[in-house]
């Protein structure tokens, strides 16, 4: 069957223009004259019948074709380098690039990762802790993890462990201030461990809200106790006894094992939104992501793997 295919010194020169946002920085890499790369870019888009990038201010930007086609040969050049390395240096170690907020990488992916590589000894991480949004394009990565399933409409979002905080404190704690177990009226505002969660992270439980869930309609003056601006720092005061932290359960799984943290209450109140692993439709076939992906959803407190989907429903 005859394959049709384009012009491959086009897409070698668009796809590097694609990963590198400038023409000057293809050229460089390439080692060919701005001129070439620009001539190969046309060539490539009149053989398409379609433009690949758009000029705004200087700054080159891709149409949705672009992406498409930016996506797909970047998987291909690296497929081709690993081949190269291969055949002429030798074996070289997969990579894995995982993206992943900062809350999960710092405390809860890295206690687990060392599981993952004695199961895959062969594979080498690239891990980076990044705030949402990330560019999946400009910054290429195997696997994207944040918290929500709206972040990446145009991406596959797997869905992989709904959170819930509740209360926790040292048993010292617990014993100094005579808190009795299952009275939350027990609790005084001076006890209390508050998060500021940062913008665009609303839907974070509170102590009132906590308090609602508990029966009870209170309002505790945040100025009393302790605030932080990050679930892991509160668990963090928790464990020095200064107070009782409203933390999130998968942050403090080790603690809470170990008897190091208590739950003095049963009441809990579940995050809004899942905790997410995202990844490019292009990717869904790569036998690396999908053994992460497995394995990351087999983790305890996490939910079997759904069906691959994405926010338009394609896989």
């Amino acid at each position: 069957m005859h394959r049709r295919l384009p012009p491959l010194n086009a897409i070698k020169a668009f796809e590097a223009t694609a990963r590198l946002g400038a023409v000057a920085t293809a050229a460089r890499e390439l080692n060919v004259t701005r001129g070439a790369v620009s001539q190969q870019i046309a060539k490539l888009e009149d053989f398409l019948g379609k433009a690949l990038f758009t000029r705004h201010n200087n700054q080159l930007f891709l149409t949705d074709v672009g992406l498409a086609v930016k996506s797909a040969s970047t998987e291909m050049m690296d497929e081709l380098a690993a081949m190269t390395e291969r055949l002429l240096g030798g074996a070289v170690p997969s990579g894995l690039a995982i993206s992943v907020i900062p809350s999960i990488g710092v405390r809860w992916l890295n206690r687990h990762l060392a599981d993952y590589l004695r199961l895959y000894p062969d594979v080498r991480l690239d891990l980076r802790i990044e705030d949402d949004p990330i560019d999946f394009y400009r910054n290429p990565v195997d696997v994207r993890i944040c918290y929500g399933e709206h972040l990446y409409p145009e991406f596959v979002t797997v869905p992989f462990l709904q959170d819930q905080a509740t209360p926790m404190c040292t048993p010292k704690f617990l014993k100094s201030r005579r808190l009795v177990a299952g009275s939350p009226m027990a609790l005084r505002d001076e006890d209390l461990i508050h998060i500021a969660w940062r913008a665009g992270l609303s839907s974070y439980p509170t102590w009132s809200a906590w308090f609602a869930r508990s029966g009870i309609t209170r309002e505790p003056r945040v100025e009393l106790g302790h605030k932080v601006d990050m679930s892991s720092l509160a668990i963090d005061l928790a464990r020095s006894s200064e107070g009782v932290a409203l933390g999130q359960s998968m942050f403090a799984e080790d603690e809470l094992a170990s008897g190091e943290l208590v739950r003095p209450f049963e009441c809990e109140i579940p995050l809004q939104y899942q905790y997410c692993a995202v990844h490019s439709r292009s990717r869904a076939r790569n036998s690396l992501l999908q053994n992460f992906l497995n394995w990351l959803t087999s983790l305890p407190g996490t939910q079997q793997r759904p069906a691959l989907r994405s926010a338009k429903g394609r896989a």
